[in-house]
C-alpha cells in the first residue's frame, strides 16, 4: 500500500468511520410522532436510552456533572482507535493525527456553530479558559472582572496573573434565585471600570446549574470595551445554542461532560481577530495567525480525539432537543417535590430557562458533606457536597439514563433527612 492510498484510508477511518447506533436510530425513529417535551416524560422511551450504557447497580449515580460515562457503543469505539493508534503506532502520529484532528475540530464546530478556523480541541475547561488568562496580552493596572461562584480553577489562574502581571481582579457574588436577567447585567455592568479589560462568566455555574443570560452580559461587557470569557463546562451538548449568538470573544468546554466523550478532550472558541493576540499556554512553532499556533501540547491521547465523532454521532441520533427537554424534566421532576417543603433549600431557579439537568439542594442544619455522606451510605445515592460561595447543599446531576424511580428515591429520601417523610 503506498502512503497516498494509506493516508485517505486513514482519513475516511477517522472522519467517517463510526458505528451507527442502529438500535438507537431505530428506537427513535419508533417515536418520532411525538415532539420532545412529550417524549420528555415518556419512561419507555427513556428506558431504551437507558439500555445504551452500562450502569453501576451499586449506587444510583446523581453526580454526572463532573463525567457523563459513555454509551457502550461509544466506549467500543474507543476502544478500536486505541487499538488502531497502537497497530499503526508512530506512521499513524506522523502521517495522519493532525488532519485528523483538524477533521475532528471541524465536527465540533459545526455542532457548536462557530468557524472551524476559531476552535481547536484541547484537554479540558480548564486548559482553555487558562489558555485566554494566562495568554491574554496583560500590563499591570489592568483589571478583570469574575463572579465567587465560577470554577476554582479559572479564579486561581486570575490570581496568579494579578501577581504575576499586576491585575486587579474584581469578584461579584451572583444570586442563587435571580430576580430577572437585568439584574445579573447589571450587577456585572456594575463591576467595570476605565481600566476592566476582561469579564469571565459561566454559561451555566457548575455548583447551582443557574443558566446566566450570557449574549445580554457580552453585548453590555462589548459596549464598554470589554471582551468576554465564557466557561461553558457544562452547556455543551447539554442545552441549545451557537456559540457565534452568543456574541462571546472566547468560549470554553469539556467534552467528557454533557458530550460524553472519553476524559481528556475540551474546545476553546476564539473570536478570529483576537488569535494573533494571546500567548500559547505552551510555546509552539505554527502560523501566529492561525488558531493553531494555541494549540501545542506535544503527545497525547490522539484515540481520544477520534472519540469526538462517535459522540456526536451518539448525541444527533438522540437529538439534541429530546435531551435537552428529557435533562430539564428529569430536574424539575425532584426539585417541584421538595422546594416547598420546611429545612430544604433549593439552590437553583425554579425558572425553566435558568436551569436544566443540574440543581443544589441542601438541608438547614445539615452540612452538605454530611449530607452527601448520609446519601451514599443509607441510601446508595451518589452526589457531591457544595458548602461555599453562598451555595451550601448537594449538586444533583441526573443524566439521560436517570430513571424517574431513581429521583423517587431521591426525594423520600431528603424528605426523611430533613423530617418531612
Amino acid at each position: 500500500m503506498n502512503k497516498r492510498t494509506f493516508l485517505k484510508r486513514s482519513l475516511a477511518w477517522a472522519a467517517a468511520g463510526t458505528l451507527p447506533f442502529d438500535a438507537l436510530a431505530q428506537w427513535v425513529r419508533a417515536h418520532e410522532g411525538q415532539s420532545a417535551s412529550a417524549l420528555a416524560s415518556n419512561e419507555n422511551f427513556w428506558q431504551g436510552v437507558r439500555d445504551e450504557y452500562r450502569l453501576k447497580p451499586d449506587y444510583i449515580n446523581l453526580e454526572n456533572g463532573y463525567y457523563n460515562i459513555m454509551p457502550e457503543k461509544t466506549l467500543a469505539r474507543h476502544v478500536e482507535h486505541i487499538r488502531e493508534v497502537n497497530f499503526q503506532g508512530a506512521y499513524y502520529m506522523r502521517t495522519s493525527q493532525t488532519e485528523n484532528k483538524r477533521k475532528m475540530a471541524a465536527r465540533l464546530a459545526a455542532l457548536a456553530g462557530c468557524n472551524p478556523n476559531e476552535l481547536i480541541i484541547t484537554r479540558n475547561t480548564t486548559e482553555s479558559l487558562d489558555t485566554v488568562i494566562a495568554g491574554f496580552p496583560w500590563k499591570a493596572g489592568d483589571e478583570a472582572v469574575m463572579a465567587e461562584q465560577d470554577y476554582g480553577a479559572m479564579l486561581d489562574m486570575f490570581k496568579q496573573v494579578a501577581k504575576r502581571h499586576g491585575v486587579i481582579n474584581r469578584v461579584v457574588s451572583i444570586p442563587n434565585i435571580p430576580t430577572s436577567d437585568d439584574e445579573l447585567v447589571a450587577l456585572y455592568a456594575n463591576a467595570i471600570t476605565p481600566h476592566t479589560r476582561l469579564l469571565m462568566i459561566c454559561h451555566m455555574i457548575n455548583i447551582t446549574g443557574q443558566i446566566l443570560p450570557v449574549r445580554k452580559i457580552c453585548d453590555m461587557a462589548h459596549e464598554r470595551g470589554v471582551q468576554v470569557l465564557v466557561d461553558g463546562a457544562h452547556a455543551f451538548a447539554h442545552i441549545q445554542y451557537n456559540i457565534s449568538d452568543l456574541h462571546c470573544d472566547y468560549y470554553g468546554t469539556s467534552l467528557h461532560k454533557w458530550l460524553s466523550v472519553p476524559l481528556g478532550a475540551g474546545l476553546l472558541y476564539v473570536r478570529q481577530a483576537h488569535i494573533p493576540r494571546l500567548w500559547p499556554l505552551l510555546a509552539g512553532h505554527e502560523d501566529e495567525k492561525t488558531i493553531a499556533r494555541l494549540n501545542h501540547t506535544g503527545t497525547h491521547p490522539v484515540h481520544t480525539d477520534l472519540t469526538i465523532a462517535d459522540a456526536i454521532d451518539f448525541y444527533q441520533t438522540l437529538g439534541p432537543a429530546r435531551k435537552e427537554e428529557r435533562l430539564r424534566y428529569l430536574q424539575t421532576y425532584w426539585t417541584s417535590r421538595v422546594r416547598s417543603l420546611p429545612r430544604i433549600r433549593v439552590n437553583t431557579p425554579a425558572d425553566p430557562a435558568r436551569a436544566c439537568a443540574i440543581a443544589n439542594v441542601g438541608i438547614d442544619g445539615i452540612k452538605p458533606a454530611a449530607l452527601a455522606e448520609g446519601l451514599l451510605n443509607k441510601y446508595q445515592i451518589f452526589t457531591v457536597a457544595i458548602d461555599g460561595a453562598h451555595v451550601h447543599g448537594c449538586r444533583i446531576t441526573p443524566n439521560v439514563y436517570t430513571t424517574t424511580a431513581e429521583l423517587d428515591a431521591f426525594v423520600k429520601a431528603l424528605k426523611e433527612l430533613s423530617g418531612n417523610a
